[in-house]
């Protein structure tokens, strides 16, 4: 391994900045058990505490893990190639099919959801489905596992006026999701926004995704709007920025 290099920057963030490169040049393979601490401090000529902190930023990055009494390891999970615009499609949901078959060759599993109906609107919610004052919603709020590994929180909400008695208020809406169900009930979506950025975690998400307090969290907030242009639906969702690609391809 080669020694850090005389810049400016902190040692920590040249090694981890070093590392990456080994791990993306594949000399460990998805899974293996990386040199002790102490041999790799040794290898690059710092601290022990210099390394781990080096470790803990790729950690955060989620390109390698640990495993109490065992050491570091390279991570193995292939992270969701989230394809934002076919998945929205209306040949998908309409056809039946879940949103999540246009991402790739694996499907998640909700491991929790709760529904609440006549619930309180957040303010920022209430402006964005435009409700007066007194109305409520309908609130989806889901768990997301992908081979046994949180990787998203989403709670959806919908205007409980325009759900009330239909499948959406049931844990499992049936096939094609709520999308479906709106478009059942004569609001199916005909445009979509989506809002992304990016923020550290709360205490409740990094327990619930199970990740490192350090990891950012990816927010995603989707509106989907019928054919007169009412929005009829928020979506917002917390991802493990190590889990996921978010990939956008239109034409020019």
């Amino acid at each position: 391994m080669s020694r850090e290099s005389s810049t400016n920057q902190p040692k920590y963030l040249r090694i981890a900045a070093e590392l990456r490169a080994i791990l993306e040049r594949g000399d460990y393979a998805p899974g293996d058990r990386l040199p002790g601490e102490n041999t790799l401090a040794a290898d690059f000529g710092v601290a022990s505490l210099t390394m781990r902190q080096a470790l803990g930023l790729l950690r955060g990055e989620g390109l390698v893990g640990s495993r109490k009494g065992s050491g570091w390891y390279v991570e193995d999970f292939r992270p969701i190639r989230r394809r934002g615009i076919p998945r929205l499609a209306r040949d998908q949901w309409g056809s039946g099919r879940t949103i999540w078959s246009a991402d790739d060759d694996r499907s998640p599993d909700v491991d929790q959801v709760t529904v609440t109906e006549e619930a309180a609107v957040p303010q920022h919610i209430a402006e964005v489905l435009d409700l007066a004052e007194n109305e409520t919603v309908c609130v989806r709020s889901r768990r997301y596992v992908m081979e046994n590994r949180p990787v998203m929180l989403a709670a959806s909400y919908l205007p409980q006026v325009l759900v009330a008695g239909s499948a959406i208020t049931e844990a499992n809406p049936g096939p094609g999701g709520i999308y479906a169900r709106l478009a059942d009930l004569g609001h199916a979506p005909t445009r979509f926004r989506e809002e992304i950025r990016v923020r550290m975690p709360s205490g409740e998400e990094v327990a619930r995704l199970s990740i490192p307090a350090d990891r950012s969290v990816i927010k995603l907030a989707r509106t989907a709007f019928d054919s007169e242009g009412r929005a009829v639906e928020v979506n917002e969702m917390t991802m493990d920025s190590a889990a996921y690609v978010l990939d956008y391809e239109f034409d020019a």
